[in-house]
């Protein structure tokens, strides 16, 4: 490993392993990562000098993250200089996750679609009103056209930003249902008329979404 191609050879797999490790990574691991793969045993000597190749390289201003050591293994952590845009967006981000009381209804309308506001509030025991609402205007969920039952209430279902918002290409890559057997439904709300009670006395249980 003396020429420079084979020096940037080694570089670029030490990078890329310190890149996707979730957790810092030490000398050793890299070792009998490189030699596993080499099929030979690759000094320990040039594993730290590419390190600190890596360390000089990233040190520079052009870049935003850097090598960093830690737990006796090494890392890319943003620069200090960054932080403020990065704690702006994670708390942007943050603010974009649903609350327990939607993901309850949409992980209902998901598995029974398409399904009225009136049995999704059925199964919960609660009023969905306001998580039906923000459902939709987050884009999750829409209205899938109208039940042939009385009133002819308005039927939801998901959408293809609801795909996109949990990484899925398809509705049948969604887990089997386990929590949405006949058994478990029937034991939500005790009976038909406690339901009913249940929905009257929590309409404003869903306020946060």
């Amino acid at each position: 490993m003396e020429n420079s191609n084979t020096v940037d050879f080694l570089q670029n797999h030490i990078e890329a392993l310190i890149f996707c490790a979730p957790h810092p990574v030490k000398v050793a691991d890299i070792h009998a990562c490189l030699s596993e793969m080499f099929g030979a045993d690759v000094p320990e000597d040039d594993i730290k000098g590419a390190i600190e190749r890596i360390e000089q390289k990233f040190s520079a201003e052009e870049f935003s993250f850097q090598l960093n050591k830690a737990a006796g293994g090494y890392q890319f952590l943003t620069k200090p200089a960054y932080q403020a845009s990065i704690g702006i967006l994670l708390k942007q981000q943050s603010k974009k996750r649903l609350s327990t009381a939607a993901m309850e209804t949409l992980s209902i309308i998901a598995y029974k679609q398409p399904i009225s506001k009136t049995e999704v509030e059925n199964i919960r025991g609660v009023n969905c009103d306001y998580a039906v609402q923000k459902l939709m205007d987050k884009g999750l969920i829409e209205i899938k056209g109208k039940s042939e039952s009385v009133g002819r209430p308005m039927l939801y279902g998901t959408t293809t930003k609801f795909m996109e918002y949990f990484g899925i290409n398809d509705l049948t890559e969604m887990p089997v249902p386990k929590d949405f057997t006949q058994e478990v439904i029937s034991t939500i709300g005790e009976s038909t008329d406690s339901k009913e009670t249940t929905i009257n006395n929590n309409t404003e249980t869903d306020g946060q979404a």
